[in-house]
This record gives structure tokens, sequence and C-alpha cells, in this order.
């Protein structure tokens, strides 16, 4: 059974469309991905695509033993994604701002699961999509004020180690 291991909450300002979770020991660079997903990811890093109208994120982190249970609430956006962390020491990362070290507990360096979930403050859109080619409007879901806290946008990003038996997989 999984269990939470350690969380951490925080606030970050999004430059240029994106926010990211680096670790420190990689040397952080724009990753050559299809900017056509909202998730953008290379070994040490991922980064999440955010609506141009997002000035405010908040932001919470969790450390999870094993994959985290199911999240059965409405989200704007979910998105699971395979990164390797060489040195396990993560910080939040913004092309303005740099880097902010994150005090999240993780087991230890390796290959790690996210999920990446993300809503939109529906009473300050519109939004519109960052994706390449989609400058469309963003569909809004109602609720999670609490999470929001009078952000544009709540992201929640659940990390778990994968076993080197699944690695091997």
């Amino acid at each position: 059974m999984s269990r939470l291991l350690d969380s951490y909450e925080t606030e970050v300002s999004p430059s240029y469309r994106i926010f990211g979770l680096v670790d420190t020991s990689v040397d952080t660079y724009s990753p050559h991905t299809d900017r056509a997903n909202w998730i953008l990811s290379a070994p040490g890093m991922v980064y999440l695509q955010v609506p141009p109208q997002v000035i405010r994120a908040s932001v919470r982190l969790e450390s999870w033993s094993t994959t985290p249970p199911e999240d059965d609430a409405q989200w704007c956006g979910t998105a699971d994604v395979e990164v390797q962390l060489p040195g396990g020491e993560l910080a939040l990362e913004t092309i303005d701002g740099g880097q902010t070290q994150v005090p999240l507990a993780l087991p230890s360096p390796g290959l790690y699961g996210m999920r990446w979930h993300w809503i939109l403050n529906h009473q300050r859109g519109p939004f519109t999509s960052p994706l390449a080619d989609q400058r469309s409007a963003l569909l809004m879901v109602p609720g999670r004020e609490e999470e929001l806290r009078g952000a544009d946008q709540y992201c929640l990003v659940r990390i778990w180690r994968i076993e080197a038996s699944e690695e091997a997989e």
C-alpha cells in the first residue's frame, strides 16, 4: 500500500508560459520536446506549460512510497511522466526566477514517476492554451478554491520512486 512520505506547498510565478521541477545536480536547459504537450521532460527535469494568463500558481508536491492512489477529483489536466533524478535533490525553476530549492524528501536518486494534475481558477479566466498551434480557450472546471488560494492555477505533483525491478522491465 502506498503512503505519503512528505509534502511541500509553495507558490511560483511562471515565466515564458512555463515552470518546472528539476534535479539540482543537472544542468538545466529547454528540453527539445513536442511543444504540443502540456508536460515537457528530459533527464533531471519536468516542465509544465501554462496558459499565458497565469501569473501565480499554487503548487503542492508530494513524495510517495510507491505509485499513489488515483485522484478522482475533476482536473483541467493530468499527465504522467517518468524522469531520472540522478541527485534526488529538487528545485522549482522558472526562466526569469532561476531555481528555488524544494525541501521535499525523496527516498534516493533514481528513476521516478510523476503525476501532474492542474486546475485553473475559473473566477480569473478565460485562459488560452499554451500548446503550440492550439491558442484556443480552455474549458474551466469549477471548484478547488481552497487549493487555489487566489492563485490563477493549482498544481498537484505526486512523485514516487520506481523500484529497480520495475526499471529492468
